[in-house]
This record gives structure tokens, C-alpha cells and sequence, in this order.
């Protein structure tokens, strides 16, 4: 009965199109709402670690102690457990790309604003590709480019003839497999999860403005929506954090010796 309610009346249930804004004024893309969310974000996290860090005390005060918590976390359960004694040097990086992608990630369920930016596919393509130059170069650096395309291509203590499947995969894995799942993950995350949330939100507004049956049926409608939110919450954490966290493990990979 429920079906059959939804398919006459009116409801268009949520879609890709619903990822798609109008530029907020003129006709480029450059002024739609996801490329102001990022924006935002940008200024948002500067504020808050200079305003919490402004007045450093050694008994830390509330917002101190937060953003110290964030940058230790990073520091150490990501920059220092995974990549090893030469952390230090790339603690910046990560510790921007875990607070920008959290950041954008989170304004999915922040209310007005309601719209995960890494949803759009061209932001987790351009965090992959910083990503994709940093550890390379990194490799590179570290090792040489002969060496550090022999090792790749050739790992060492195979058989010779195992070099024919292995080498075209492991070349895949580094130059194309890698960048391609990192930003295909916190992409697909973030569409799947806004996507979610917009079927049971506005599937229960739809409900509220029938009979009476569907309005006592919209209420386990929009419970599901508060529910899917506070599950978003976790994801959109969890992602922030594989998304440095396989970071950090591209480039203690590219610094290994064994590499």
C-alpha cells in the first residue's frame, strides 16, 4: 500500500541530480554552493587552530585542548606509527588533509548548510592527486627515479618469469589503481551517505503531506533519517581518517628502504 501511495503521487525520490547546484550568481561553476563549502571550510579550520592556539597555556583551555587533541592524533596515531622516525616532516600535510576532508565531510549533516563537499567527485580527484605527486616525489627523492621505478616494476626475490604478470600489475597499482580507489572511496562514501539521508528525509516530508497512515508511517521515516545522521557521523570521521591514513602509508612505502 505504501508502494503504491508513493508511485501516485507526486514524489521524486532523490538522485544524482540532486548533487548538481546552480551557480549562486553568474554562470561559472566556481560560484556554485559546493566550491563556497570549501572555501568556507578553509577559513573555518585557520580560525579555529589560531584561535585555539592563540592563548597557549600550559593548563589548556577547552577549545586549546581540542585542537591540540586533533593535531596529536594525527601526529602521532597516523604521522609517527605509520611512516616511522622521518614523520616530523610530513605532519603539515597530513594533518591539512585529515582537517580539510573532515571538515567538508562533516557540513553533510551540519543543518543549513546540509551538503558533503567531497560528494562532488572533482574534490577527492584533486586530494588524490596531491597525494599522488606527494609520494612519488618522495620515492624519488629518496631512492632515485631508476631505482625507484626498478622497484616498483621488478620487485626483488621474484622468479624472472613471474615478471610478466607482475610487473604490468604493480606498475597498475602505484600509477593508476592507487590515486583511483583513493578518491573513488571518500567519494562514493559521501554520495552513497547524502543520498541516504535525502531518501528518508524527504520521503517523510512526502509522507507527512498525505492520509493519516502515512503520516504516523513518516515518523519511522524521519527516525531513520536522525538515525542514518548520527551513523554519517561516524562514516564521515572514519573516511577523513582512511583517507590520511592510506596517505601516510603511500609515503612510508615510497621511504622504505626495502621499497
Amino acid at each position: 500500500m505504501l508502494t503504491e501511495t508513493l508511485l501516485s503521487g507526486e514524489f521524486e525520490p532523490p538522485s544524482a541530480a540532486d548533487f548538481q547546484f546552480a551557480p549562486i550568481f553568474g554562470d561559472s561553476i566556481l560560484f556554485s554552493k559546493p566550491v563556497f563549502l570549501v572555501a568556507l571550510s578553509v577559513i573555518l579550520i585557520a580560525s579555529f587552530f589560531i584561535i585555539s592556539a592563540r592563548k597557549a597555556a600550559v593548563v589548556p583551555s577547552r577549545l586549546q585542548f581540542a585542537g591540540e587533541g586533533v593535531y596529536s592524533f594525527v601526529r602521532n596515531s597516523i604521522g609517527q606509527d605509520v611512516i616511522g622516525p622521518e614523520f616530523m616532516r610530513f605532519v603539515p600535510f597530513l594533518f591539512t588533509l585529515f582537517t580539510f576532508v573532515l571538515c567538508n565531510n562533516l557540513f553533510g549533516i551540519i543543518p543549513f548548510l546540509q551538503f558533503p563537499s567531497m560528494s562532488r567527485i572533482g574534490f577527492p580527484i584533486a586530494l588524490a592527486i596531491f597525494t599522488y605527486v606527494v609520494y612519488h616525489y618522495v620515492g624519488i627523492k629518496h631512492h632515485g627515479l631508476k631505482k625507484y621505478v626498478k622497484d616498483i616494476c621488478f620487485m626483488p626475490g621474484v622468479p624472472k618469469w613471474i615478471y610478466i604478470i607482475l610487473t604490468p600489475v604493480e606498475f597498475a597499482t602505484y600509477f593508476i589503481v592507487r590515486p583511483a580507489t583513493l578518491s573513488l572511496r571518500l567519494f562514493a562514501n559521501m554520495f552513497a551517505g547524502h543520498l541516504l539521508l535525502l531518501v528518508f528525509t524527504m520521503g517523510g516530508e512526502h509522507l507527512l503531506a498525505s492520509t493519516i497512515l502515512m503520516k504516523i508511517l513518516s515518523i519511522f521515516s524521519f527516525g531513520f533519517a536522525i538515525g542514518l545522521t548520527f551513523f554519517e557521523f561516524g562514516i564521515e570521521c572514519l573516511q577523513a581518517y582512511i583517507f590520511t591514513l592510506l596517505t601516510a602509508l603511500y609515503i612510508a612505502g615510497a621511504l622504505a628502504d626495502e621499497h
